[in-house]
């Protein structure tokens, strides 16, 4: 009887608790890692404590984040608040992503340029939650005293330097925009014209590359530096000095003793390097379905607890203005030092026209520190690439017509395949008793390369029919693939022109192929000789380069080809011949996009051919070699031919794979010199996510891709119709 009380109490209990309103979780997209992400795990827990609302965090890849918010948030899939910099701002909100803050944002909570940075015509978009700009971390081991001019710093770097030891007074990421701005601003070079346009033919701009130009060809700092590179050399004591931000931190080994100042004065100028200004803040998505309660953890997290875990378990420097009042903030030394260096900062532009200037600048920046452009000509280069890349909007079309080709085309098929049909007096069913049982079959691979295959090709095939700007599409006919065509904006002999990536990738496609079978085929060869010793084991370590992602290798070779501290160079050094700047030329990077693939590649065609070769009757060569046939003959009369049944399919399909290599391309060269190593499936990826998303132009580079490879794949059917023949 208790038994049963108790039953009925508990479910009475259940019901009523089911009964109650349940309220959603919150969904909080970011791009956190370490540290700053296990201080947003704290402060939502904070939040979930104080209100009783859940929140659900995702955590995405940073380089796929921007895509992910505008392609879910329109379809109601995306977050209720997200974590994003400032610098989208206005791309954000002109495709209706965001949310207006509301009455709850007080402005006297925040610092002034950190809300003036999330201002669309004169409305707030976000709460700010910190600021993030460059500043100078210096080992207080190797340099006791930072400079604060950039004379003291040029006095300082030379006592500083061995490059012929590996040690560098300074050490930054050169090649990229970002780091560079606060010479440009320090020589006073603008960035934007007083109509808004971006300005780069300058003589602040040309005065700030040759700066950057003389510490690098005088051995004060590295060469191809990259951010990984940085942090060993900082870590390891070769490199005294770093610009970075307050991400750097957390990458410093506890053994080093080091310090952050603000940026030196530019001498030439009394104009302190001004670093651009991120301002990362709490978004309300536009879809949200709890508009109140988003608005509400978005301010929890820019503000009062949250703001302080932030600070001391994320080491983010709070835009939050009360939090500076806190003494565990005084006293920590790091926050404080990036707050003064922050007071210089330029606020990076919200502006659509910011977006279009990193990949001109990228180009400028390379060329002048690689030695293919002078300083003074690099302005020019910058400007050329960036109307090169920022086309002009295609008139509108109407899609009428294209609407009515498609109905024509459609009811001609229905008619041609009526017409055809023949007159039977069976119906379907009497003439194919067993369609249920096929259909069955076939259904599982039907329904992949439908979802797989035809609908993405039908949806990019559309696609390549519309302009896309700012997250509205809009009809333009054939304008992209004349765009495209006719090369407007470049000649043809230009990295950017169609017909000059086409001539590298075939060009990379027939080199890599032949390499791919004349090293595959002779170390079959070789391992097919029964006598030689420890055959089992060499098979296995000829195909370890397949083994390995190509992504993992790609990587390994791009260091092996780092101009001061890859393994190749070092091999040449070691042979007292001179280092190459393997990135600095065509010749050279493509030799080096070549090099990793063909090391990628080989091992299947000696497996396809290991395998042929041991199909060939060895009686064919005890007869050929009594009537006195040389080696030579013996492989071009019998060998050969019968190889050709096996490798002329792995040939083909070999060269499919090299023909859209995009991993390598894109991880070995990068595209450099200029984008003249691009082939076509790394341009068609760079006009669709590094060019302002210009999705229909980059659908219309993939269509043609498409046509290319349908080319290729016509002629060697034909080519393999004697063998299928026989």
């Amino acid at each position: 009887m208790k038994r049963l009380l108790a039953l009925v109490l508990l479910a009475t209990a259940w019901s009523a608790h089911a009964a109650e309103p349940q309220t959603a979780p919150l969904k909080l997209w970011h791009a956190y890692r370490g540290g700053e992400e296990a201080a947003l795990l704290q402060a939502t827990t904070l939040f979930t404590e104080k209100t009783g609302v859940r929140v659900d965090m995702l955590a995405l890849p940073y380089d796929v984040y921007a895509a992910k918010l505008t392609n879910a948030i329109p379809h109601g899939a995306g977050p209720d608040v997200f974590i994003f910099n400032h610098e989208r701002l206005r791309n954000f909100q002109g495709q209706n992503l965001l949310a207006p803050t509301t009455a709850t944002l007080v402005r006297a909570d925040y610092f002034a340029n950190t809300v003036e940075a999330l201002e669309v015509d004169g409305q707030v978009y976000g709460y700010p939650m910190s600021l993030k700009s460059l500043a100078l971390y210096v080992n207080t081991k190797l340099v006791p005293r930072p400079p604060t001019t950039t004379a003291e710093l040029l006095a300082l770097l030379p006592t500083l330097s061995k490059p012929e030891e590996g040690r560098f007074g300074l050490a930054y990421e050169s090649g990229d925009f970002y780091f560079h701005a606060p010479f440009l601003f320090g020589f006073d070079g603008p960035l934007f014209d007083a109509t808004g346009r971006a300005s780069f033919d300058t003589p602040g701009m040309a005065r700030s590359l040759a700066f950057v130009k003389r510490l690098q060809d005088e051995g004060m700092m590295p060469q191809e530096v990259s951010g990984a590179l940085v942090k060993t050399l900082f870590n390891d004591g070769r490199v005294a000095m770093t610009i970075s931000g307050p991400w750097f931190t957390g990458e410093i080994a506890p053994s080093v003793q080091f310090r952050v100042v603000a940026l030196p004065t530019v001498s030439e100028t009394g104009t302190p390097m001004r670093p651009f200004l991120g301002v990362e803040a709490a978004f309300v998505s536009s879809r949200t379905e709890q508009a109140a309660r988003a608005h509400e953890l978005a301010r929890f997290l820019s503000l009062g607890e949250a703001s302080r875990v932030r600070t001391t378990v994320g080491r983010q420097i709070p835009a939050d203005v009360a939090a500076y009042q806190l003494q565990e903030v005084k006293d920590d030394t790091l926050i404080s030092s990036f707050r003064e260096a922050a007071k210089d900062a330029t606020p990076m532009p919200n502006t659509l026209e910011m977006a279009r200037v990193w990949e001109p600048m990228k180009l400028t920046l390379r060329a002048v520190l690689q030695g293919g452009t002078r300083p003074e000509d690099a302005g020019a280069l910058a400007d050329r690439r960036y109307r090169a890349l920022h086309r002009e909007r295609p008139p509108d079309a109407s899609p009428m017509p294209w609407l009515g080709l498609a109905g024509v085309m459609v009811l001609g098929g229905g008619t041609a395949w009526v017409l055809r049909r023949p007159a039977q007096s069976q119906t379907f069913r009497q003439r194919y008793p067993d369609v249920s049982r096929a259909v069955a079959y076939v259904a599982p691979a039907a329904a992949g390369l439908l979802v797989l295959v035809f609908i993405p090709f039908v949806v990019g095939l559309s696609l390549s029919l519309f302009h896309h700007d700012a997250g509205q599409y809009t009809f333009v006919g054939l304008a992209n693939f004349v765009d495209i065509l006719a090369s407007r904006g470049y000649s043809i002999t230009e990295p950017l022109s169609f017909y000059f990536t086409l001539a590298v990738t075939l060009l990379w496609a027939v080199v890599n192929v032949v390499l791919h079978v004349s090293i595959g085929l002779g170390l079959a060869l070789v391992l097919k000789d029964p006598l030689l010793k420890m055959r089992g084991i060499y098979r296995v370590l000829l195909i370890i380069p397949w083994a390995v992602p190509n992504y993992i290798t790609a990587l390994m070779w791009k260091g092996m080809f780092h101009r001061q501290f890859g393994a190749i160079n070092g091999l040449l050094v070691a042979l007292d011949l001179e280092p190459v700047s393997w990135f600095t030329r065509f010749s050279t990077a493509f030799a080096a996009n070549v090099a990793t693939n063909t090391w990628l590649g080989f091992p299947f065609m000696m497996v396809v051919a290991l395998g042929a070769l041991q199909s060939i009757p060895p009686e064919l060569y005890e007869a050929a070699e009594v009537d006195g046939a040389s080696k030579w003959t013996q492989f071009r009369r019998i060998t050969l031919p019968l190889l050709k049944p096996a490798m002329l399919p792995a040939v083909i399909l070999g060269s499919v794979w090299t023909f859209n290599m995009f991993n390598i391309i894109y991880l070995v060269s990068g595209g450099e010199p200029g984008g003249a190593t691009d082939i076509l499936v790394s341009e068609a990826f760079r006009w669709a996510f590094q060019r302002n998303e210009q999705y229909g132009f980059a659908a219309a580079y993939s269509v043609l891709i498409f046509v290319v490879l349908m080319g290729w794949s016509v002629f060697t059917r034909r080519l393999m119709k004697p063998e299928e023949a026989s």
